[in-house]
């Protein structure tokens, strides 16, 4: 038994070479990462997630490795129709050998830049596309460059803005507390002591990880 590995350049027109194929393969495991983390749902998702817990009042509870994986199980789920058409656009056909390698990149590329535009303000569009010096352009042209940086400034500030309504009714409970123990004259009294259990309470009682999952899903709906 004889195993041959070549480097050889590609019969096929408008395909590139495999050695060109492995390092473009290996450049996209690298980024993998920033890929699922700024160019999916998994930034916003984490980062509420997290405000939740800073809201509660419980820096450890639930540990940084349950935030990140319940994040990245939500990202799943709702990356789910762009993944979907990445396999049926640009996937399947370039494993069946009807498009090259190159068009099978262009039509990946497709269903997630529509996804990061849907997300995307308006504004964050045209501030890039004004720094970038590109002058009019169709949103079909938008180049990557320009999407990418868009997308991730509109995800931190929806993400933000989230939190903001997230800490309000957590916000009165600590006034509430920090009020009456005053008026108790308990000044010794840690409000942060009697503000906890009621939060927990308050969370518990409004099946608060239900209502916290449901808004992002439905965020990314709109």
């Amino acid at each position: 038994m004889r195993l041959n590995i070549g480097l050889e350049g590609t019969s096929q027109p408008g395909e590139v070479s495999v050695a060109v194929q492995i390092v473009v393969v290996m450049t996209l495991l690298t980024l993998a990462p920033s890929i699922v983390l700024l160019m999916t749902s998994f930034t916003r998702i984490v980062i509420v997630l997290g405000f939740v817990r800073t809201a509660l009042g419980t820096p450890s509870a639930p540990s940084n490795q349950i935030i990140v994986g319940l994040a990245l199980f939500l990202t799943y789920f709702l990356m789910g129709p762009v993944v979907d058409r990445v396999q049926k656009e640009a996937l399947n056909p370039y494993l069946e050998g009807k498009i090259t390698s190159v068009e099978a990149l262009d039509k990946a590329s497709v269903p997630l830049r529509d996804f990061m535009l849907k997300q995307t303000r308006a504004r964050d569009v045209e501030y890039f596309l004004e720094l970038g010096g590109f002058g009019p352009t169709a949103v079909k042209d938008l180049p990557m460059r320009v999407v990418i940086p868009a997308f991730i400034i509109s995800e931190l500030q929806t993400a933000f803005q989230m939190g903001f309504l997230l800490f309000l009714p957590f916000l009165v409970i600590d006034f509430l507390v920090s009020s009456v123990l005053m008026a108790l004259g308990m000044m010794m009294m840690p409000p942060t002591v009697v503000a906890l259990p009621l939060k927990l309470l308050l969370f518990v009682l409004v099946d608060g990880w239900h209502l916290v999952v449901k808004s992002l899903v439905q965020s990314f709906a709109t």
